[in-house]
């Protein structure tokens, strides 16, 4: 069994800033991308970021230039920071990874693994 637990959600003003972090555990054998999506309510969920193994970003626009995505790799963790939060990136964010778990000692399978969300609200 493999989980994604987010942490780092909370209430911001306007201009402020967070940062959200995914653990990844379990049967793990590698774990090629990581990334956030949003879904504001009544919107479909979004790509916000997300980062390849090797370390390459992918932002949407709305938050090129104010999220940073970085990761660790021995630690299965991936971080979003977000500065200038506007009342628009409001939404609950959901890390997501594609992983290779192991089945036994000579099988692995992939999946794709989403956390459980966490809710960041920019309001003043």
């Amino acid at each position: 069994q493999v989980q994604l637990v987010e942490s780092g959600g909370g209430l911001v003003q306007p201009g402020g800033a967070l940062r959200l972090s995914c653990v990844a555990s379990g049967s793990i054998h590698s774990i090629s991308v990581m990334g956030w999506y949003r879904q504001a309510p009544g919107k479909q969920r979004e790509l916000v970021a997300d980062i390849t193994s090797g370390g390459v970003p992918n932002y949407v626009d709305s938050v090129k230039g104010r999220f940073t995505i970085s990761r660790d790799n021995a630690k299965n963790t991936v971080h979003l920071q977000m500065n200038s939060l506007k009342p628009e990136d409001t939404a609950v964010y959901y890390c997501n990874a594609h992983m290779l778990v192991v089945v036994d000692a000579q099988r692995y399978r992939y999946l794709e693994v989403w956390g459980q969300g966490t809710l960041v609200t920019v309001s003043a």
